[in-house]
């Protein structure tokens, strides 16, 4: 496999509201509908669980996507990580979608993600969707086997067949000696960075690390040297 070939990918993703209160009257029915169906309790307080609303594409959108990609370049590797970030999740997703067209639109192109293909995949397709946005042939699975799927996920490689576990990438980073990405803020809390902080840049940083990390974590699980210091770059 040309390593050169494939995207590494991680996106952060929000509440579309800053509070429950906040959202209109119909959103808060259909999100009270679907807190129940999750919590498996029909007494759950809708508000009580809404930071968790980021997480499912019709209650949530996201805010950014990192990728990284190896150029190699003779002997030496060089991973280069790239965001697009906007408050306009439209633009960010049409800007996105035009560089998989022009540069990973090949056959033999794939995608690699932690638990990228129960989440980050479908999450961007689905909100590429609503967005009114044409899904790039990548992320589109209408109509493919399982074996034309271009996707790849360190999740699945490190399960080896085996379904009942779920490893966090931070957990694999540790098995491997790879610096933990969660030295300053974690997932659960990207919506209060975002909607009370106001600060999408520190959650871009903190996206662009799950990626270098993702690719650290690939390397290791097929067996290849890590990448050194000297050959990461990040826009």
């Amino acid at each position: 496999m040309d390593i050169s070939k494939i995207l590494f990918l991680d996106i952060e993703t929000v509440p579309q509201y800053q509070s429950f209160d906040d959202a209109p009257e119909e959103h808060q029915k259909l999100w009270g509908d679907k807190a129940r169906t999750i919590s498996r309790d029909d007494e759950v307080v809708p508000e009580s669980v809404y930071e968790r609303a980021g997480i499912y594409a019709e209650f949530g959108r996201i805010v950014c996507i990192s990728v990284g990609f190896i150029n190699p370049r003779g002997t030496i590797r060089e991973l280069r990580v790239k965001s697009f970030y906007w408050d306009d999740e439209k633009a960010l997703l049409t800007e996105f979608a035009d560089v998989l067209r022009k540069h990973f639109n090949g056959a033999d192109n794939l995608l690699c993600g932690h638990n990228g293909k129960e989440f980050d995949f479908p999450y961007i397709a689905r909100r590429m969707i609503i967005n009114q946005i044409k899904v790039p042939r990548i992320l589109d699975l209408t109509g493919k086997k399982p074996w034309e799927v271009a996707h790849l996920d360190t999740m699945q490689m490190w399960k080896f067949g085996d379904y009942k576990n779920f490893t966090s990438l931070k957990l694999l980073a540790h098995v491997f000696g790879i610096p933990s990405p969660k030295d300053d803020i974690d997932g659960s809390q990207v919506g209060s960075v975002y909607w009370e902080e106001k600060n999408l840049e520190r959650i871009v940083k903190y996206c662009e690390k799950d990626v270098v990390t993702l690719v650290q974590v690939y390397l290791s699980l097929i067996q290849e040297p890590k990448l050194s210091a000297a050959e990461l770059s990040v826009e």
